[in-house]
């Protein structure tokens, strides 16, 4: 048996014209009961480079939703995190005829533990974090892991 969820956003968008240019991309997604986010699309898409862009919005959310299933791995496995950051990278292949994907994203957690004796096991739970996490069980590329530990 599986559990279903259901998350709803609604995106709005107005054409517009600034200073006798194109139709600016810029538009809002509204969550309820959330602030809404302004997007546009990204600076190499005639987009507004001061807010984000799908793509954006993309790579953070697996980015967080693999280092939530990281805790959570390191949790079952009585590993004390006390800091993690992570440098992700999209990689996005443009088409002759427009179209386009993300090919690749590249995790690098760089991850700190209290016990120097469960560095081996900590990097090696970014793999079932992996096959755990909600967002790259959701996605059609490669995502790899660069990892690092260290211990307080």
């Amino acid at each position: 048996m599986s559990i279903k969820h259901e998350f709803k956003a609604v995106v709005s968008w107005v054409a517009q014209t600034v200073y006798n240019k194109k139709t600016i991309k810029n538009h809002t997604v509204h969550i309820s009961n959330k602030p809404d986010l302004q997007l546009s699309a990204a600076k190499g898409f005639k987009g507004d480079a001061r807010l984000y862009n799908p793509e954006d919005l993309l790579l953070s959310s697996l980015a967080s939703c693999h280092m939530m299933s990281y805790l959570y791995c390191c949790s079952q496995h009585n590993i004390e995190v006390v800091s993690y950051t992570d440098e992700a990278i999209a990689y996005l292949e443009v088409c002759a005829n427009g179209s386009g994907r993300i090919s690749k994203v590249v995790l690098q957690p760089v991850v700190t533990i209290t016990n120097v004796n469960q560095i081996d096991l900590a990097l090696s739970l970014h793999k079932k974090a992996n096959e755990l996490c909600f967002i790259a069980n959701s996605c059609n590329f490669i995502v790899t892991h660069q990892s690092t530990c260290t211990a307080l």
